[in-house]
């Protein structure tokens, strides 16, 4: 399985069946803080659909088309970074990730996302990561630009949320660029 220790506090794991549990809290805890931005909180209604989440995760892993992690700050479940896929002919990936509300703030997610680009671009020999971050979601947007990523546009009405479409901006970073 993937495991991932980037400090003392932090470690990333690839979600498993016995989390669903944990999963399902998390996303239940933060529910409203998470709603704001992801359009799949809503249809998460119970361990099961954390349980279903969780399966379809390893099966992408299972088929070397990325993957999903947990995050773990202290010993607790605190988020999920993955890749949406990897396109192996192109040698590119995108990353998502979301973090419950009580663990935002700490660093968390900059040094998970930094962890994840670096496995793209050593382990996975890949040349570009892109991050999408809604135009208007400066805690996030706030990530790539930390790590140096570059905005290269913006691509209107990429997502439904609810009651309202959201712009993307794309931030990418080339191996090259990760220096």
């Amino acid at each position: 399985m993937f495991t991932y220790d980037i400090n003392d506090d932090i470690e990333l794991r690839l979600l498993e069946v016995r989390h669903a549990h944990d999963l399902f809290a998390l996303i239940d805890n933060s529910r409203g803080y998470l709603r704001t931005w992801l359009p799949w909180v809503d249809g998460t209604k119970n361990e099961v659909d954390s349980t279903a989440y969780i399966k379809e995760t390893l099966q992408q892993f299972s088929q070397q088309n990325g993957f999903q992690a947990g995050i773990w700050y202290k010993g607790e479940l605190a988020g999920v970074i993955g890749l949406h896929g990897i396109n192996w002919a192109n040698k590119s990936t995108s990353i998502g990730y979301w973090i419950g509300e009580r663990y935002q703030g700490k660093g968390i997610m900059t040094a998970a996302c930094q962890a994840v680009t670096t496995y793209c671009f050593t382990e996975l020999a890949l040349n570009r990561v892109e991050i999408r971050v809604a135009t208007e979601n400066q805690k996030s947007q706030a990530i790539p630009k930390k790590l140096g990523f570059q905005k290269e546009g913006c691509i209107r009405s990429a997502e439904y949320l609810y009651d309202r479409y959201v712009d993307h901006d794309v931030f990418g970073l080339i191996k090259e660029d990760d220096n």
